[in-house]
C-alpha cells in the first residue's frame, strides 16, 4: 500500500511541473497538487488507522 502511495505522490507532482512548464496546462498543476495534497491525506490517515489496531 505504501509503494502505491509514494508512486501516486511522484506521479501528481510529476503532473504538477508539467503543467507548470507547458504555459497552456495550468489547469493540469492546479489538478496535480490537489491530487498530491488528497493522495498525501488519505495515506496519512490510513496509516493513523492502521497503528491504531
Amino acid at each position: 500500500m505504501r509503494a502505491l502511495l509514494l508512486f501516486l505522490l511522484i506521479a501528481w507532482i510529476v503532473v504538477a511541473v508539467l503543467g507548470f512548464v507547458i504555459k497552456g496546462l495550468f489547469w493540469l498543476a492546479v489538478i496535480g497538487i490537489a491530487l498530491f495534497l488528497v493522495t498525501g491525506i488519505v495515506g496519512i490517515l490510513r496509516e493513523k488507522a492502521s497503528n491504531r489496531q
